[in-house]
């Protein structure tokens, strides 16, 4: 009787049930096993894979003794094979899930049993019957799931928003993104690439609605099926996609100081035909205040450089997206998704700059007045074709994808000579003009099979090939206003340049398990890159080619259903993207120049991890030691014009007074890392996370003369608690140490929010005021470079202080359709943010 009940809980001891069951099962002589059930475990809400999920089968009859069980693999699929045919009963459970229960008929063939959708846990307490949902933040085996559909405080935010609190990443006052203390990983959107992020990823973070997030992924070691890009890993932001029998949608709007917004969507789905669609609109404005002081060391002398700016960011942003899913019969499904993701803004910065030396400079003491505009459109529509087949696991899919991806971006500016405040633009003492363009065009073609053997053993063979075209076209107008009357176009300073970029892939991944508790896989990928640039108004360019073999395995061994551990290893690739390359030479600030470099090399990375998870009672814990280094790590570098570290563009003066800035191939890096991230529930009400991320760097630059090496470290925490009548409370704060840079030191970070939910009209709307860090008005982001020629101290101050509130109404029932293949190009670097990564 105590195992019989023992065992009906579910959950990760079914299995451990199953053991002790299986002596009395067999008692009974078996009749011919030559049948097999396969299906898919999903959440009941959300219509996402539940990875993991315990699955049992029990007899007909209600004595609960299992016959046979399985656990489903990531994607939340199973199989039960050599079953003997009858009826029979399949359990299905998880922690934070219902177990649910269905009746089932096992033929001497292969049967189907569909979707089993798990609902979340329900806690009867006294007379209340309080409805679990998922934690903030899970714990799985191979990665860290933050729930951003379950943190109240995201409401009327942006993907910006969203990033800034999962955990392992980090966002700065500009925006940029950082994974693990690394600007190299790439970022995913259904499982599949979006060119906006891969060009300028803090812009076009701002124009994805939080609304419209379910969950951000954090991938630390990625198989071999995704491409190899992303040295510290991949974020794969899910969003929600709603479909239903029937019409359903939702629709939002939110207000604040900061940002504005309105959201919708539609879906329904009937037979078998299914669709999806979203439109959202908004607008963001931020501003700050910078300061430098810099003090170089030249033949000539030394000089002192000190500016002083503020500026003040406006945009707008609109996204939408368009699905349709059908499938025509059993085992035939396809799938069309479209997406367009549009931004423009502008910039206005006042600057006043004075350089006191010991010897004559150029232009001493000035000001600028700039404005600064921007914009990107981005299409993307891909196709998916997905073959299953009665024999479990195995299945054949094929895609293609396009994506338009077009930026443009320029400044205006006018100098002010021996002034320290901006005057009327007819007294400007020097203007100038640029605008620029950076049109692209991406095709991509793939093609995955996955053949099983048996119950352990799995085979996955892909080919992929990407196609991209790109470049940049910029022109340069000056007008000194005592000598002439209207602008004259610099042709010194021209940029034209195509930009074409072919990757072909290859990979096979053989997964395998040792005993009752080791399971293992072994994979390669071989990826070949040819590069051809043009560079028109040089009449140069280059063509060449590239083979890279990038291994990588795991082995996880399982203690029991809740305790593992892993040990994982992958070398990867990361190619330069547009950013990186782009020779154009931004000169909006006279003193600190700054400018692409086509000519980069790829990085390569090892990477290897050993990790710890448990689970207990209501608390799941993740901790890891990780070693990843780059041998040739492209990083952002900073040099004085007269003593170049890396060529100088045409035009430009070699004035001691001047810094340049650009990317190179001049770094070793070594990441030593552990962390720790868990989820708790100390309470029925009360749902906790949190983590401390800690790093010892090591950084080394023959080229540079450099060697950077310390620790840093990260806190994440994350909290809520539910009031009665419908009421959610939440919070979050995030802070870090100062990083050790190849030239100098990275800024210390602190960011904190509070919000608050009040469902209303029957759990069908929420009304929701979020604050963000109320009791600083900003953050001063402080950093230091150090080279042989110059010392530099900057600051940024970024006015954090912020209020927003958001009402957001829902008809129908949402819910989430079948998770679709998807391309995922992530092998460039440069939409990770727009610093050089470790």
């Amino acid at each position: 009787m105590l195992l019989s009940t023992f065992c009906r809980a579910g959950g990760l001891l079914a299995l451990l049930c199953l053991r002790a069951a299986a002596p009395a099962a067999a008692q009974a002589p078996a009749p011919a096993a030559t049948g097999s059930l396969t299906g898919t475990v999903l959440d009941s809400a959300s219509r996402q894979p539940v990875a993991y999920a315990t699955v049992v089968l029990l007899p007909a009859a209600p004595a609960d003794k299992p016959i046979t069980g399985v656990a489903a693999d990531d994607q939340g699929r199973f199989a039960l094979t050599k079953l003997a045919a009858g009826a029979f009963r399949l359990q299905v459970s998880f922690v934070g899930y219902a177990t649910r229960t269905r009746a089932v008929t096992v033929t001497a063939g292969a049967t189907a049993v569909g979707p089993l959708r798990l609902p979340a846990a329900a806690q009867l307490l006294g007379e209340a019957v309080v409805i679990g949902s998922k934690p903030v933040v899970e714990v799985r085996a191979d990665r860290l799931v933050y729930n951003a559909d379950q943190d109240v405080s995201n409401a009327g935010g942006t993907a910006a928003d969203v990033l800034s609190k999962a955990p392992l990443l980090a966002v700065d006052g500009d925006g940029n993104v950082k994974m693990r203390g690394s600007g190299n990983f790439k970022v995913l959107v259904n499982n599949k690439p979006s060119p906006s992020l891969a060009r300028n990823l803090a812009e076009a973070l701002k124009s994805i609605p939080a609304d419209q997030i379910k969950s951000v992924e954090i991938i630390t070691t990625p198989p071999a099926k995704y491409d190899g890009e992303g040295t510290a890993g991949i974020i794969n932001i899910v969003l929600k996609k709603g479909v239903d029998q029937g019409l359903n949608g939702r629709v939002g709007a939110s207000g604040g100081n900061r940002n504005t917004a309105l959201n919708t969507a539609l879906n329904f789905k009937k037979g078998k035909v299914g669709f999806t669609s979203s439109a959202n609109t908004g607008t963001w404005n931020n501003r700050g205040e910078s300061s430098l002081e810099r003090v170089g060391f030249s033949s000539l002398g030394t000089d002192t450089l000190r500016q002083m700016g503020s500026s003040r960011n406006n945009g707008r942003w609109y996204y939408g997206t368009l699905g349709l899913d059908f499938d025509p019969a059993e085992h035939h499904s396809l799938s069309l998704a479209t997406s367009v993701n549009g931004y423009n803004g502008n910039s206005t910065q006042s600057q006043f700059s004075q350089d006191i030396a010991s010897f004559p400079v150029p232009n001493p003491l000035y000001t600028r007045a700039t404005t600064t505009v921007f914009g990107g459109l981005n299409v993307e529509a891909t196709g998916t074709y997905t073959r299953t087949f009665a024999q479990a696991r195995r299945e054949w899919s094929t895609l293609a994808q396009y994506a338009l991806n077009n930026g443009t971006a320029g400044y205006d500016f006018d100098q002010f000579n021996n002034s320290p405040v901006a005057l009327e633009q007819t007294r400007a003492d020097y203007r100038e003009h640029s605008r620029g363009r950076t049109p692209g065009h991406e095709y991509t073609f793939q093609t995955d099979f996955t053949q099983p053997f048996g119950d352990k053993k799995t085979l996955e063979l892909g080919l992929k090939a990407i196609f991209r075209r790109t470049g940049s076209v910029a022109a340069v107008d000056t007008l000194y206003p005592a000598r002439a009357a209207d602008f004259a176009r610099a042709p010194r300073r021209a940029t034209d340049f195509s930009y074409a970029q072919n990757v072909q892939a290859a990979y096979a991944t053989y997964s395998f398990g040792v005993g009752k508790k080791l399971t293992s896989s072994l994979g390669s990928r071989l990826e070949r890159t040819a590069l051809n640039a043009d560079f028109r108004t040089s009449g140069t360019g280059f063509d060449r080619s590239y083979l890279s073999l990038l291994p990588n395995g795991n082995a996880r061994y399982a203690f029991s259903d809740a305790t593992s551990l892993r040990l994982a290893y992958s070398r990867r690739i990361t190619r330069p993207f547009i950013d990186y390359l782009n020779p154009y030479v931004d000169r909006s600030d006279a003193k600190n120049i700054s400018y692409g470099n086509p000519n980069l090399a790829p990085e390569l990375t090892d990477s290897y991890e050993l990790s710890y998870n448990t689970t207990f009672k209501t608390t799941t814990v993740n901790a890891s030691l990780s070693v990843r280094h780059t041998g040739n790590a492209i990083e952002q570098v900073r040099f004085s014009t007269v003593n170049p570290a890396a060529p100088l563009p045409p035009d430009v003066p070699t004035d001691p007074s001047v810094t340049a800035q650009t990317f190179a191939n001049v770094a070793a890096n070594t990441f030593y890392q552990f962390n720790v991230y868990f989820a708790a529930k100390p309470l029925p009400k009360w749902d906790l996370s949190a983590g401390p991320d800690v790093q010892y760097i090591v950084r080394r630059s023959p080229a540079l003369n450099a060697e950077r090496q310390g620790f840093t470290a990260g806190l994440n925490v994350n909290t809520s608690y539910k009031l009665d009548k419908g009421v959610t409370l939440q919070s979050f704060v995030y802070a870090s140490l100062p990083t050790p840079e190849i030239q100098g030191r990275g800024a210390a970070n602190l960011y904190y929010q509070l919000g608050a939910k009040k469902t209303l009209f029957k759990e069908k709307a929420d009304l929701v005021l979020n604050l963000g860090s109320p009791f600083n008005a900003y953050w001063p982001y402080r950093s230091t470079t150090t080279t042989a020629y110059f010392n530099e101290h900057s600051e940024f101050r970024a006015y954090q202080r912020s209020f927003r509130l958001s009402f957001s109404y829902r008809f129908g029932q949402e819910q989430q359709g079948r998770q679709r293949k998807q391309v995922n190009n992530d092998d460039t670097k440069g939409g990770a943010s727009k610093q050089g990564g470790g």
